[in-house]
């Protein structure tokens, strides 16, 4: 087999009906892998989930186990965010974004790893930002704290479930054209600053980051675990 293929292996993607979630199970496909895609609403191949809601979660799961027979792969990818300042976000609002990106994703990785430790390993990647380790270019407090806990959650999980041979990884992206980030390239004064802050001259498209999370999820990372890999243009070289 291929050392950056899937083939035979099964994979679960939530938030995989549009955008880099997109993306990422339709390249997971191309390379062998049965995929399970997961989004907050049912459309035709997609289980309807709530991550941030445990029993939504639990059932969706199993919907996925009894489709895939096993799970060797989990995306973590579903995600939100509210571009508003400290003074102007409300607390309900902010409680959304930390639901969705930091507790989803917990709960997620958890039933994750319960029937990966019972096979005898898997992979998890999990979507942090190059927001989790900057405080942005732009008032955005809810997703910066929510990615930065991505960040952290990721090595810390890293480092439990190691002994059951589950690695456990995150790509942190920089602004990447997807619908979360369409009023931002839709503004050509907020666009030439990100590209201010991009010192390779171009952003990643969705095929990047998938590209990424291939690599993190394949047998060519094989012995990596707790690791953000940064798809940011530079971003974070500054």
């Amino acid at each position: 087999m291929d050392i950056f293929e899937l083939q035979g292996k099964t994979a679960l993607v939530t938030g995989a009906a549009r955008g880099i979630g997109k993306a990422t199970a339709e390249l997971f496909e191309r390379v062998g892998a049965k995929v399970a895609r997961v989004d907050l609403e049912a459309s035709p191949g997609v289980i309807a989930a709530d991550v941030s809601d445990e029993a939504q979660i639990e059932r969706a799961f199993g919907q996925a186990l009894q489709q895939l027979g096993g799970l060797d792969v989990l995306v973590n990818n579903a995600g939100t965010a509210v571009r508003k300042t400290s003074f102007d976000i409300t607390g309900e609002e902010w409680d959304r974004v930390l639901d969705l990106n930091l507790r989803g994703l917990f709960l997620c990785s958890r039933v994750a790893a319960r029937t990966m430790k019972d096979k005898g390993g898997g992979a998890i990647v999990n979507l942090a930002s190059i927001m989790g380790f900057s405080g942005g270019l732009f008032p955005n407090p809810a997703y910066q704290a929510s990615k930065g806990g991505v960040v952290n959650l990721t090595r810390a999980l890293a480092l439990e479930f190691a002994p059951h041979k589950i690695r456990v990884n995150a790509v942190a992206p920089t602004f990447v054209r997807t619908d979360l980030t369409a009023p931002l390239f839709g503004n050509p004064e907020l666009l030439k600053v990100v590209m201010a802050h991009s010192p390779l001259g171009e952003l990643p498209e969705v095929g990047d980051i998938a590209a990424a999370i291939l690599y993190l999820a394949s047998p060519a990372a094989r012995c990596i675990t707790g690791v953000i890999l940064p798809v940011d243009s530079g971003f974070l070289a500054r």
